[in-house]
């Protein structure tokens, strides 16, 4: 299996070139101090620990294929017992080299060895943290060696047999419970006629693919004919059974000439299963092994028969090579006769998808009155009321636990039938499901397959969700972050890290590890289960006291649920387990959260994910956490950051969006991996908010390094701003910035200060990915350069403006733009040109009182452009016409100056016209009725104006029978109503 090439920090080493260079340059700089052997001996300490380091970085990809490797094999005891061995030395030989990192994020920031003493960095890195590089590189290698010698690293990745048996057409279960429904319902597709008597085909060949209304044909098949119907379910839920009571329904074998079951599982070989397609009808084995010729021998065993093919437990693989295996083995299944089908059976969705020609039959769970019945046939040998019942009643507890699962069902019903006693039963009852010790084929293990077949860093992060109580509700962006945290995610050239996170939620979605329900989605209780055992050494959940006592040595990530059963002493003897990623506290602590905070940033320095249900402050220690990546307070009071908080060089997320924050230290701008930081009155991310007014222009700085900002961006007071307080800004750097808006206050309008908001904005320019620049109250009488079009024939550029310099521009990726109280702009000509913002979707002018000259009369050239808004600019001129895209839904036109000749003449063709408001102008007293004929979704009209009468006669002549959502007047004369005869 191809994994990527790093997760989360292999990429670190090759980063830190800088770091060793420094090192050397900071010994030779330094080289009066020591004497010439003694400078030797520490530019080779340097030199090892940066040839060590890489060594240990080329190791973890390795690392990661024998983890995949051995979690196939996870159910042979020597395999089981090496695995979480192998896991936790991976997980140091990360946190060493992200400690790397820090220290290289440290010297970056701290830009020179005055700032940051060369002996610090010899004692906590040559000689401190990076003393056990050895010892990592010596266990991994042992560890490695021994998986080698149990044969691997040759390890092929599918099924073991025993784990996931081969399956036959014969039912398993005499009396299939609860399914008569979806049995019916395939009956029905499969066009099986009530009476049993075969009524034959008139032809064959292409045959029809008709289907129920329920289950029309849902796009072209991957094959033009054949209809292909699946069944989806989690495992375990009763896929299999279904098909096979199908098979030998007396019906469907008296309608079919052929019925072909082929077991599938994960090797979808095109070869094998052919071969077993023609064993199936010949009932001889097949000796031939030449495609072709497989391919003609089952087309003559299908050719003008109705058949039945069913393929039973598909997976990925099916679909590899883009579809071409799949493709192929389809292909001599072309003539046949009409009626024929062929079921498929699937626990992923991708597949269904990929396959099918119909809608899926979805299984879930029995339904509680049947699922009871089918329980009591596993766990006393019979559905009948003649049972002990304190054990009925103790099953009927146990039932929960079992969401409807046959598998399951079987799987603790062979438990208990094994000692009919209370005690034995009420055992299983209290423990969890993923607590119990279970045989290959029962239900854990079955649905460990589907995890088994995720990519390695899926399985990472669906392993990771075992952390979190049943039925919680998760949130797709918010678990993104905290993959991202924990270094599950895989950056991928420019795409925000964050967006790949949410991809990797998707895929699980679509391989049904997640439900979708209101408000969040929710893992299925029995997947839980399973995620739970196979992340059993890493992931604890703590609920009741006595679960402290039981949380494993080396454990990395801890949920504690809310409970009055143990106090903040419990949570202070989690620092014993020192190797911990993760802490998710639910418990309200009171008054003394900031001494459990204090102990845990002393002892759990590995710790990249903290999220606490309260404190009361954050410790002065916290600088301590130098892998911390997302800190989460849900409850506190007025916060203050202390300055070592900015030594937290990795925090990517600060969410303390209930927290007031007192003041941020002055070093905050150094936590240049913060990519969303949310407090009452302080906004970063969801909007950046830096009010430079009452901090006389030292709060820009406080961006200046923050180049993973992510989202909107708001900068009030930018006449507080000289040149160089807002270069400091670096708005260049911050390539995820989506939403720039630059707010100056409204009072002085002199000459300085017009001059300095232009110099201001020239140096404000943000990178070309910005979707959205919105300017409030701007002052200059001119836009800097890089608001100047780029690449467009000097002929097409209004002749006052020829002058400027197009060589820099904002972005071709623009789609909105607001311009609001700019009073000294009055023309736009040069900025709002189509082959300069082809992408514009919203342009928004208000209180632009000085503006005069828009290009009206090319706007039609903006093809994207969906609303155009132009209010309070009064001496607008608009003789050059207005003529609009077709793609336009929103036009406002309210006290801009004379626009009467441009309407109706600019509106009548807008068919996407949704909402039109008109206001102002004098000379626009009537719209005719064809406006309202030409623009069949426009439902939204307001017009001030003296005519009131022909505006309704207009609205009257639309004809529609649906009404319009707003309808309003302005100014109705006194005397005057609507008439409407």
């Amino acid at each position: 299996m191809n994994l990527p090439k790093t997760v989360g920090v292999i990429s670190a080493i090759n980063e830190c070139a800088n770091l060793f260079q420094w090192a050397k340059s900071a010994i030779s700089s330094m080289c009066s101090r020591w004497s010439g052997s003694h400078q030797k001996v520490l530019q080779d300490d340097v030199l090892y620990l940066q040839s060590g380091l890489q060594r240990l970085s080329d190791t973890l990809p390795a690392m990661y294929n024998l983890i995949d490797a051995a979690e196939w094999r996870s159910h042979e005891y020597c395999v089981s017992e090496l695995l979480p061995k192998l896991k936790d030395a991976m997980y140091d030989a990360e946190e060493l080299l992200d400690e790397l990192r820090w220290y290289e994020m440290k010297v970056e920031l701290e830009a020179n060895a005055r700032k940051y003493p060369f002996n610090d960095f010899f004692d906590v890195v040559i000689q401190g943290s990076f003393n056990k590089l050895n010892a990592v590189q010596a266990r991994i290698d042992h560890l490695s060696s021994q998986m080698e010698k149990m044969g691997l690293r040759q390890a092929t990745q599918h099924f073991d047999r025993l784990v996931r048996p081969e399956t036959s057409s014969l039912p398993n279960e005499a009396k299939l419970y609860g399914r008569d429904k979806e049995l019916d319902q395939v009956m029905g597709l499969l066009r099986v006629p009530i009476n049993s008597k075969r009524k034959r085909a008139r032809s064959s060949g292409s045959a029809s693919t008709s289907t129920s209304p329920r289950n029309q044909i849902s796009k072209e098949s991957r094959i033009p004919s054949l209809p292909v119907l699946p069944i989806v379910g989690i495992g375990g839920v009763g896929k299999t059974t279904i098909a096979q009571h199908i098979c030998n329904n007396k019906r469907v074998k008296s309608h079919f000439d052929k019925i072909i079951w082929i077991c599938v599982s994960d090797d979808f070989d095109v070869k094998r299963l052919t071969k077993e397609a023609i064993q199936s009808c010949s009932g001889k084995e097949v000796r031939i092994d030449n495609l072709d010729s497989l391919h003609h021998a089952l087309r003559e065993h299908v050719k003008n028969k109705r058949f039945l093919i069913v393929l039973d437990d598909m997976w990925d693989d099916a679909l590899k090579e883009n579809g071409q295996c799949w493709n192929k083995f389809c292909a001599p299944l072309e003539s046949f006769q009409e009626g024929s089908m062929m079921l498929v059976t699937t626990r992923c969705r991708k597949v269904a998808e990929g396959v099918s020609t119909m809608e899926p039959i979805v299984l879930q769970g029995l339904k509680d009155d049947v699922f009871w019945d089918f329980f009591k046939v596993c766990a006393f040998g019979s559905d009948s009321s003649n049972n002990d019942t304190e054990l009925e009643r103790i099953g009927k507890s146990i039932l929960g636990k079992l969401k409807g699962s046959p598998l399951a069902a079987k799987t603790l019903g062979r438990m208990l039938r094994m000692n009919l006693q209370a005690s034995h039963w009420n055992t299983i009852l209290k423990s969890e499901l993923w607590e119990l010790k279970q045989e290959p084929t029962d239900i854990l293990p079955a649905l460990r397959l589907s995890y088994m077949y995720l990519p390695f860093y899926l399985k990472r992060c669906f392993s990771f969700c075992a952390v979190y109580p049943k039925d919680y509700k998760f949130i797709k962006a918010d678990l993104a972050e905290i993959w991202v945290a924990e270094g599950f995610v895989e950056s991928q050239g420019d795409d925000p890290i964050q967006n790949i996170g949410c991809q990797y939620f998707e895929d699980l979605i679509i391989r049904s590890f997640f439900q979708k329900v209101s408000g969040g989605y929710v893992i299925h209780d029995l997947l839980h289960d399973m995620a739970q055992k196979v992340s059993e050494h890493d992931c604890f959940t703590i609920r009741y006291k006595n679960d402290f006592d039981k949380v494993p040595k080396n454990v990395r990530h801890i949920y504690v649920q809310p409970s009055s059963d143990f106090d903040n002493s419990n949570l202070l003897s989690l620092c014993r387990h020192t190797k911990l990623r993760t802490i998710i506290c639910k418990k309200q602590s009171g008054n003394k959260t900031s001494t459990v905070m204090h102990h845990w940033c002393t002892e759990l320095l590995r710790i990249r994910v903290i999220s606490c249900a309260s404190t009361n402050e954050l410790p002065n220690n916290i600088g301590n956490l130098k892998h911390l990546r997302y800190l989460k307070i849900s409850k506190g009071r007025p916060l203050s950051i202390p300055s070592t908080f900015c030594w937290l060089y990795n925090l990517q997320i600060l969410d303390v969006k209930t927290c007031k924050i007192e003041s941020l230290p002055q070093d905050f701008g150094n936590l240049s991996n913060l990519q969303r930081f949310e407090s009452q009155g302080f906004l970063y991310h969801l909007g950046c908010s830096i009010d430079v007014a009452d901090k006389k222009a030292q709060g820009i700085g406080l961006i200046k390094n923050l180049n993973q900002f992510r989202g909107d961006m708001v900068i009030s007071n930018a006449q507080m701003l000289s040149k160089d307080h807002a270069t400091e800004a670096a708005l260049k750097n911050k390539k995820y910035l989506n939403k720039l808006t630059l707010e100056w206050s409204g009072a002085s309008r002199s000459q300085i200060m017009q001059e300095n908001a232009i110099e201001v904005l020239r140096v404000m320019q943000p990178l070309t990915s910005t979707r959205s620049l919105s300017l409030k109250y701007y002052p200059g009488l001119s836009l800097p350069s890089w608001f100047h079009p780029q690449n467009i024939n000097s002929n097409e550029i209004p002749a006052v403006h020829k002058n400027i310099d197009d060589s820099i521009g904002i972005s071709r990726s623009l789609t909105e733009l607001d311009f609001l109280c700019c009073q000294g702009l009055s023309s736009l000509d040069h900025f709002l040109h189509p082959d300069y913002v082809p992408a514009i979707k919203k342009i928004s002018i208000m209180f632009c009182t000085r503006l005069t000259s828009l290009p009206t009369e090319r706007f039609h050239n903006f093809c994207h452009l969906e609303k155009l808004s132009v209010n309070e600019c009064p001496i607008m001129n608009w003789q050059r016409g207005l003529v609009l895209p077709s793609s336009l839904q929103t036009l406002t036109l309210q006290e801009c100056g004379d626009y009467s000749a441009c309407i109706p003449g600019c509106i009548e063709n807008l068919k996407s016209l949704v909402s039109l408001r008109l206001s102002g102008c004098m000379g626009v007293t009537s719209i005719p009725g064809s406006i309202w004929l030409s623009n069949p979704l426009l439902e939204e009209w307001r017009h001030s104006c003296r005519t009131a009468r022909d505006i309704m006669r207009g609205f009257i002549g639309r004809n529609h029978t649906e009404a319009v959502g707003s309808f309003g007047f302005g100014i109705l004369p006194d005397a005057s109503q609507p008439d409407t005869q």
